[in-house]
């Protein structure tokens, strides 16, 4: 425990271990084997290594330092939210997979279980606090089942605005992904497929526990093949309607 949070605070205060053993007065090789667990550190070091971070002595040798990077954001509009950082204090962008749902939906307050999600890096994103979540379904056409929607946190349902798409998180509905259209005046959101074939549907503001806005997605096929195949079948489907309409003219 005490090597793993020597180099957890040694990245997080970006110390080489050269400059952390000079601060410590001990040979750089030293420190790496305090960091590796080979070497018993003096309670001397552990004193100095407790200033140098600014740290309890207790909770350098008995806790786990890493944890106290799982942070917990609160607001008003909404329920806590759990989220990570890295060693340099960025938050992550942890992802949510179609298989990991369940469990999201049980657990998406434990900052044990937020932490344990996979990570996913996209570049040159704006400031904020992020997830991904894979989607599944063909609700939202011609975004195919299994993309990834990288989603920006909404810290109040005061915020959610007209058309906008986003991801979901309630007790009713579960995990899904829609375009919405708030009604606050009677404290409901209207949930909008894309998909024509699904109609819209309403739910109670005080059953929603997250939202998230879009912000981009990654997809794993060709786009123009999904577009064309759906226009594909909405005229297959306007033709069927025409001739059902036909037969009963004529009938």
């Amino acid at each position: 425990m005490l090597g793993n949070n020597i180099k957890y605070l040694r990245n997080k205060h970006k110390l080489s271990q050269q400059e952390l053993a000079e601060k410590l007065s001990v040979p750089r090789s030293s420190l790496s084997d305090y960091e590796r667990g080979h070497t018993q550190v003096s309670i001397e070091n552990i004193i100095k290594l407790a200033d140098i971070f600014n740290v309890k002595i207790d909770d350098l040798i008995r806790s786990n330092m890493s944890h106290k990077d799982l942070e917990i954001i609160r607001n008003k509009g909404l329920r806590v939210l759990a989220i990570s950082v890295d060693a340099d204090n960025n938050s992550n962008i942890e992802l949510v997979e179609t298989k990991a749902e369940a469990g999201y939906l049980e657990s998406f307050a434990d900052p044990e279980y937020i932490r344990d999600l996979p990570k996913i890096a996209f570049p040159n994103i704006p400031q904020g606090t992020y997830r991904g979540f894979e989607i599944h379904g063909d609700s939202m056409l011609p975004m195919e089942s299994g993309s990834i929607v990288i989603c920006s946190f909404i810290e109040s349902l005061s915020d959610i605005k007209k058309d906008k798409t986003y991801v979901i998180i309630s007790k009713s509905e579960g995990l899904v992904y829609k375009r919405l259209k708030p009604d606050f005046q009677n404290e409901r959101l209207i949930l909008i497929s894309d998909n024509d074939n699904y109609l819209p549907y309403d739910i109670s503001l005080n059953e929603v526990a997250e939202v998230w806005q879009y912000y981009a997605h990654l997809s794993f096929s060709d786009s123009r093949f999904t577009f064309n195949q759906m226009l594909e079948d909405k005229l297959q489907d306007i033709q069927k309607k025409i001739s059902e309409i036909h037969q009963t003219i004529v009938v």
